[in-house]
C-alpha cells in the first residue's frame, strides 16, 4: 500500500484539526465545513476521475451544488482548494524523505520515490489539481514547484561542494538551475509513466525511481567528476611527467 494517498486528507475531526471547543462562531463552522468538502471532493475525484462534476461532488456531500458554491466560487475555486491540500501533503512527505537520507544522492532518490509513490496512489486527484493549474509562484502548484526546487537544490549544492566546487554564489546558482530542471524532468517522467504504466513493457515504480534518480545524478555530477579527474591528470602529467597519474580525489559516483 502506498505510504500516503492523495485521495483523502485528514478529517476535520481528527487530532490537530479539531474545532476550538470554546467557540461556536460561524467562521469556525464554515472553515470546518469547507475542509470537509475538500476531503469529500478528493475522494470523489479519486473514484470518478478528474472530469467529475460539481453535481457529483455535491451529491457525495449530501448537499446541493448551490451550497458548495457558497464555499467555492466555482469549480476552479474548488480545484485550487484541493490543490492546496494535496501539494502540502506531498511537500511534507518530500521534506521528511530528505531529512531521513544520509547522503545527497540518497536524498534525491528518496524524494523521487516518494513523489512517484504518492502520485500513483491517486492519479485522478493528481491530474485534477495539476492539468489546469497555474504555474505562477503565487498559485498552489507554482508555490509547490518553487518549494520543491529549493528542496532538491539543497542536496545537489552539497554534492557540488563535495565534488570540489567552492561554496560560493556560483555553486548556489548552479544548484538552483539544476534543481529547477530536475523538478521539471521528474514531473514530466512521472506524468508520462502514469499514463503508460499499464503498457506491457512499462517500468514498475521501483525501477522508474532508480532510473530517474540515476539519470539525474549521473548527468551533472558525472560531468563535474570527470572534469576534475581530467584536470588532475593534466596537471600531474605536466608537472611530474615520470610519475604515474594521480588517483582522482573524487571517485566516479556509484
Amino acid at each position: 500500500m502506498p505510504r500516503d494517498t492523495l485521495a483523502s486528507g485528514p478529517r476535520a475531526d481528527e487530532p490537530g484539526h479539531q474545532l476550538d471547543g470554546r467557540s461556536t462562531r460561524w467562521a469556525d463552522h464554515r472553515e470546518a465545513r469547507r475542509a470537509e468538502l475538500v476531503r469529500i471532493a478528493r475522494k470523489v475525484v479519486h473514484t470518478h476521475g478528474p472530469d467529475v462534476s460539481m453535481d457529483e461532488i455535491a451529491a457525495a456531500a449530501c448537499t446541493s451544488k448551490s451550497i458548495v458554491y457558497r464555499y467555492f466560487s466555482d469549480k476552479t475555486g474548488l480545484q485550487i482548494a484541493v490543490a492546496e491540500a494535496v501539494v502540502l501533503q506531498i511537500q511534507g512527505a518530500l521534506e521528511g524523505a530528505l531529512r531521513a537520507s544520509p547522503t545527497p544522492r540518497d536524498g534525491l532518490r528518496a524524494m523521487v520515490s516518494v513523489y512517484l509513490e504518492m502520485i500513483e496512489s491517486s492519479p485522478n486527484v493528481y491530474f485534477f489539481v495539476t492539468r489546469e493549474g497555474s504555474l505562477e509562484s503565487g498559485s498552489p502548484l507554482g508555490h509547490f514547484l518553487d518549494s520543491v526546487t529549493g528542496l532538491v537544490a539543497a542536496p545537489f549544492a552539497r554534492a557540488l561542494i563535495d565534488a570540489g566546487s567552492p561554496a560560493d554564489g556560483e555553486s548556489r546558482v548552479m544548484a538552483q538551475m539544476w534543481a529547477a530542471g530536475a523538478v521539471g524532468f521528474v514531473r514530466g517522467a512521472g506524468e508520462n509513466w502514469l499514463r503508460r504504466r499499464d503498457d506491457p513493457d512499462a517500468l514498475d515504480r521501483s525501477a522508474l525511481t532508480m532510473q530517474v534518480a540515476a539519470w539525474l545524478w549521473a548527468g551533472p555530477i558525472g560531468v563535474l567528476t570527470r572534469a576534475r579527474a581530467t584536470e588532475t591528470e593534466t596537471e600531474t602529467e605536466t608537472t611530474f611527467p615520470t610519475d604515474p597519474p594521480a588517483t582522482p580525489l573524487v571517485q566516479e559516483p556509484r
